[in-house]
């Protein structure tokens, strides 16, 4: 499992014209999803995701997390954070999940995160062509992989 993990100061979502999601002060989540991914996988990303400190205090430091924030959070799932581009210029995606595998795994994260943050994210829809806006707030954007653990 791929996350790209950006501290916004808003975010949202729209799907044909309309508004799916939105936030204010939080993070936007791209999720890529993989066959090996596991329900050990799902809840340590989430606890990761709830507990990073990169919102600042009043020194300045980046030292809190959404949780002492009352923070936010938009989950938008995409299978290009998958992506190899070792041969030729066409990216492939042969890594990311099918939906039938994906899917399941993608609302396990939802669950997951409302648990761990203690109250309900807002979403993308898995496998819509999304317009995606944020206001990056630093910029913050961290990369992490599940299977490296960093």
């Amino acid at each position: 499992m791929r996350a790209v993990i950006q501290r916004v100061a808003n975010a949202g979502v729209t799907i044909g014209g309309s508004a799916k999601g939105n936030i204010k002060k939080g993070v936007l989540v791209l999720l890529g999803i993989e066959d090996a991914d596991t329900d050990e996988d799902i809840r340590w990303l989430s606890q990761k995701i709830v507990q990073l400190r990169i919102f600042n205090d009043n020194a300045g430091v980046m030292n809190l997390s959404l949780k002492d924030v009352d923070g936010e959070i938009l989950l938008v799932s995409q299978f290009t954070l998958h992506a190899s581009t070792k041969k030729g210029n066409r990216p492939s995606y042969i890594k990311a999940s099918k939906p039938d595998v994906a899917i399941p795994v993608y609302e396990k994260m939802i669950a997951h995160l409302e648990k761990d943050l203690g109250k309900p994210i807002a979403t993308g829809e898995f496998g819509a062509d999304m317009k995606v806006q944020l206001l990056n707030d630093g910029p913050v954007t961290i990369i992490i992989d599940t299977k490296t653990k960093e």
